[in-house]
């Protein structure tokens, strides 16, 4: 095996274990049985005593980006990853010409 193949197995494998270790800490039952709305426009709440203004942790974005944020970082790593090698494996099928 050539170094560069071992990078590429050395690399996909230290992007499956922060893939596993992102998917095993993330908190995936919080919300039980039923089903609850989650609203897309609660991203700001104020806080009727001192002013301030807060998250509102039961809107979409928080959900989506401060709970499940490192597997979708990993995830849109992994996608990323994929359209570069789709994009060198049509590369190299035009390398043979025989037009001569």
């Amino acid at each position: 095996m050539n170094k560069r193949a071992a990078a590429a197995v050395a690399l996909a494998a230290g992007l499956l274990a922060i893939l596993a270790v992102s998917i095993y800490v993330t908190d995936w039952n919080n919300y039980g049985d039923e089903a609850n709305d989650v609203p897309f426009n609660g991203v700001v709440e104020t806080d009727p005593v001192t002013g301030e203004e807060t998250v509102d942790h039961s809107s979409l974005n928080y959900e989506l980006f401060e709970k499940y944020g490192p597997v979708l970082l990993v995830l849109g790593i992994l996608m990323f990853g994929a359209m570069i090698g789709g994009i060198c494996v049509a590369r190299e099928e035009v390398e043979k010409d025989d037009s001569n």
